[in-house]
């Protein structure tokens, strides 16, 4: 019986997620776009953007973006779940993070 709950737990749970992740397009479109920017962009250019980056106001509509995510924390899960491992990854390879 406690396997057989635990099997239905999380049947729900992935079908709630594959529903949730269809009710923001956009958000799938931002997420994909940000994952291919650090797997097409070398060590060297990520360095440099961020070198650039530090101490600059984020544009307009990144700020409204993160505005959105801190308001909707479903969408905030779903973005993060969407691009924290390749992210770090990189990160990682380029020795942006221990």
């Amino acid at each position: 019986m406690g396997k057989r709950l635990l099997w239905l737990s999380m049947a729900a749970a992935l079908l709630c997620g594959n529903f949730a992740a269809a009710q923001y397009p956009v958000l799938d479109m931002v997420a994909e776009k940000v994952v291919q920017k650090y797997q097409s962009s070398s060590c060297e250019q990520l360095w440099k953007e961020k070198e650039q980056q530090m101490g600059r106001p984020k544009p307009q509509r990144e700020q409204e973006a993160i505005q959105m995510l801190r308001g909707d924390p479903q969408m905030r899960t779903l973005f993060i779940n969407k691009v924290a491992a390749p992210v770090v990854n990189k990160m990682f390879e380029c020795g942006m993070i221990p």
